[in-house]
Order: C-alpha cells, then structure tokens, then sequence
C-alpha cells in the first residue's frame, strides 16, 4: 500500500513543502530512504523503527521504501522523522486514511517521544501558503508556529497521541497561542552609562534613526564598545512583519525561545570569525552573523583584525540586504538586512598623543587593511577621544538616558512615515561638497542627511543637514593617516 504525509524542508529561512510518500510492499524486509536524504535523514531509520516499537505499534516486516519528494530537492536533519513513521503506520494499514490532510513536522526519540526541530515558524508559513489546515507540530514548537494565523497548530507529545489524533480515538489539545512577546522596550545597559564622547553619541542617535552603518574610530577605553552595546536601547521596536523575520532566523538558528521576538538582535562576534562565519555557508549551509544580526545590530569590535576575506565577503551583503550562498550546485539566499556598527583604534599600537609608537607605514598598513570599497559602505565615521577626568566625574549631572534618545529617534521616525520627499538645496553648493565623493557616497550622504533633517523636524534638507552628514562621513582618521 502506498501513503502520503506532508511536511517541510528548510531551504534558507523559509520552508518548502515535502510530501513523505511510502509503499510497503511483500518481499524481504528492508528500510531505504531515497529522494536526496542527507546521513541524519538516512539515520532517521533506526530512530523510527525503534520509536515504533516503543510505542506499541509494529514494523512491517516487509519492503518499505520512503521518498521524500521532490527528489530535486535536498533533505537534512531529522525534522522528517515523524511524518516518516506516519506514512508507514499508514502503508502498513493503521491509520483510516493512507493519504494524511494534515502537515507534520518533528524529530524522535527513541522512545517515543517528539522533540522539537529548528524553523517551525517558517515550515508553519509554508503550510498556510500551501493550503493546509492543519499542522501537528512538537510541544516545545507549538509557540513558535502559533504565531501563524488562519493554521490550526496541534501539538503533540508523543507518537501514540499522534496516531491516537489521526485514528479519532483522541480530540485534539486547543490551537497553541503564541505567548507574550514581553514589552518590546529595552532592558539593557543605559547610554546615560556613557560620560562624554558627545560626537559619538550624536552619531549614534543618526545612525539609530536611519539604520545607517557607523564605524567608531579611537584609543582603548573611550568608550566604543559600551556605545555600541546600547545602541539596541535607542531603536525602535520592530513592527510585526520585522518581529516575524527576525522570530524566522531565529527559529532556523535553534535561537528561538518560543513565541514572538519583541527585541532586535545585537550580535558581537569574536575577530577570529571565518568568512563563512561571518556570511553563511557550510554543508549544509547554515546562517552566518549577519544574518543572526537581521533586522538588528551586527558590532564588528577590532575591525582590522578581522579576516581581509570575511570582510570582503560583507560588501555585498551590506548593499543588497541578503547574502546568497552557493553551495555543490545548491544555492541558498540569506536575509541581511542589518545595521553595521564596527569599532577600531586609530594605530597599531593604539596609544595616543606623543606616546605613539608607530611609523607612518605601520599606519598605512593598518589602514590598508580596511578597504575603500568597504569603507564607501560605511555611512557615519566618528573619532573617539580619551575623555578628560572632569567628564568622567560621578557628581555632574549624569548625560541622556536611552529612553530620552529613543524617544527623538521615534519622533524622527513619524516624523518621516508622514512627511513629503522634499529635498531643496543649492545645487551649485551641494555639488561642491560632494564632488570628492563616489555615486554611492554621494547617495548615503544625502540619506544621512535626510535622516538629521528628520530628527530636526525639518521637512526639508538644510545646508547645514548636508554639511554635518559631509562631516561624518570625511571624518576618516585611518585613510587620513595612511
């Protein structure tokens, strides 16, 4: 007898529909998987087989073949185990219907049991788009693919109270509901943490109300690591088409706690990354940082000290927002819309003043590491100093906390979503500034100039806009050392 069973792969972060299709037939008994299974879908053999037997229900001692179509299409991990042991339970005779309406997805133990699986979110949405009504999924996913709407979300603990489900024998558990989110707002560190370093601050207020990228330049101990880290505290929550991306990588990651993600991720990997790393790949491919980073913050500390490759490999996933990974003939797309926000010092021996100890070519050589086209990526370039004593004192006045940032970052923000793209400048003088400037300096200047005029409540671009964007991004103390 021959049964189908649907269920999902992951191709990237979205899911892509599979049907489990299995004939059992006389003959001498065996168990082959076929239709491009990887060698955790090939072990799923040994773990339904022995769930099987656990739960009471037995193995056909005949030819089972399993085909997970389409055969086109590569399979990893063990998601489709139990769809697997449904379409055999079925082939075998033991279920009302050799053909399942219902979408499955899960992993199992050898018990029994079903565990959860990565990407339930995304294998959710695909069942809505292919018109299924109903998905039983792992008890620990069931939150995660709640968030779907107009799905019915079954979960399910173990395989007995699958087969019980698909016989009628029981009723379904209510549609799982997506937990709380929590408040969106931001509960870590506090930029009123931060004494002095007003520039940076300012450009770090711009960068958060344009998502532009931001590259902080200066010695040890100024204080660029700690902007960065709250920078998360001065952006906008994501709406729910931006929560639902970031819950999508998340979930295919194994990140995911369940539920909504309310928060943008903030990721800091370590110098040392890979290429691959830092912009996917693997076999099989696997999300690199920056998409971890999607919709949120990817902070590069000791940007020179990264690879030249696994910089280089950033370039283009900063201008296009998505990385493509092209892997044995298989090519996978990433989403990687981030905000880039890098930190370095100024010179090899990161000293300051008449204390440096470094020759103009070291200087070239550091500055070298970074390239010009990468460079050209980076919107906002900030030169940090040692703040003096007095700034640093606890009895001033503490400086502006991140609830009062973010609260102009909003305003900038609805100021934007109902204003006119009205730009009115002097020609011949916005020219003359931006002459030294390539096609794609030119255009993030003007974004960046846009977005101050958006924090200024201005609805129009002012010269003066223009000239502080102009000054960030010349602001370049690494090429200006080289």
């Amino acid at each position: 007898m021959l049964a189908r069973v649907r269920t999902f792969a992951l191709e990237g972060v979205d899911g892509v529909p599979v049907t489990a299709e299995v004939d059992v037939r006389r003959g001498l008994p065996a168990f082959a998987v076929v239709g491009l299974p990887d060698r955790g879908v090939r072990e799923s053999r040994e773990r339904v087989r022995a769930a099987m037997a656990n739960s009471g229900v037995s193995f056909p001692q005949q030819r089972v073949t399993v085909n997970l179509a389409p055969a086109s299409l590569r399979k990893s991990g063990p998601s489709f185990d139990l769809a697997i042991a449904v379409a055999v339970v079925a082939a075998d005779g033991g279920l009302p219907d050799p053909d399942i309406p219902d979408a499955v997805c899960g992993e199992l133990s050898l018990s029994g049991e079903i565990r959860a699986v990565r990407g339930a979110l995304s294998m959710a949405l695909a069942a809505r788009e292919a018109g299924v009504a109903r998905m039983l999924v792992p008890e620990a996913n069931a939150p995660e693919a709640g968030l779907v709407e107009g799905l019915e979300v079954v979960p399910v603990a173990t395989l007995t109270e699958l087969l019980e489900l698909l016989r009628g024998l029981r009723e379904p558990r209510p549609p799982a509901g997506a937990p709380e989110g929590g408040d969106p707002s931001p509960t870590g560190p506090d930029l009123a943490e931060v004494r002095g370093q007003a520039d940076a601050r300012r450009a770090l207020e711009i960068a958060a109300a344009g998502g532009h990228n931001l590259l902080m330049v200066g010695p040890p101990g100024a204080g660029k690591t700690m902007l960065a880290r709250r920078l998360p505290g001065i952006l906008p929550p994501p709406s729910m088409p931006e929560a639902i991306d970031i819950t999508k990588v998340q979930g295919v990651a194994g990140l995911a706690a369940g539920g909504l993600v309310t928060r943008r991720p903030f990721r800091a990997p370590h110098h040392t990354t890979s290429a691959s790393g830092l912009v996917g790949g693997g076999v099989p491919p696997r999300p690199g940082e920056v998409t971890l980073a999607h919709r949120g913050v990817l902070f590069l500390d000791e940007l020179p000290e990264f690879g030249r490759v696994a910089l280089e490999a950033l370039r283009q996933p900063l201008e296009d927002g998505c990385v493509v990974v092209v892997r044995g003939q298989r090519a996978v797309t990433y989403p990687a819309r981030t905000m880039l926000v890098a930190a370095c010092n100024g010179c090899p021996c990161a000293r300051t003043g008449g204390d440096c100890t470094c020759n103009d070519l070291d200087r070239m050589r550091y500055a070298r590491r970074l390239s010009g086209p990468l460079l050209d990526r980076i919107d906002l370039v900030c030169e940090l100093g040692q703040p003096p004593p007095p700034a640093l004192a606890r009895d001033r006045p503490p400086p502006e906390s991140s609830a009062e940032v973010r609260a102009r970052v909003l305003a900038a923000l609805e100021f934007r979503a109902e204003r006119r793209d009205d730009v009115r400048l002097d020609a011949a003088a916005a020219v003359a500034r931006l002459e030294r400037l390539s096609g794609r300096g030119q255009d993030r200047v003007m974004r960046v100039a846009r977005t101050i005029a958006d924090l200024a409540g201005s609805g129009a671009v002012a010269m003066d806009h223009l000239d502080e964007a102009i000054g960030y991004r010349l602001t370049d103390p690494l090429r200006a050392a080289a």
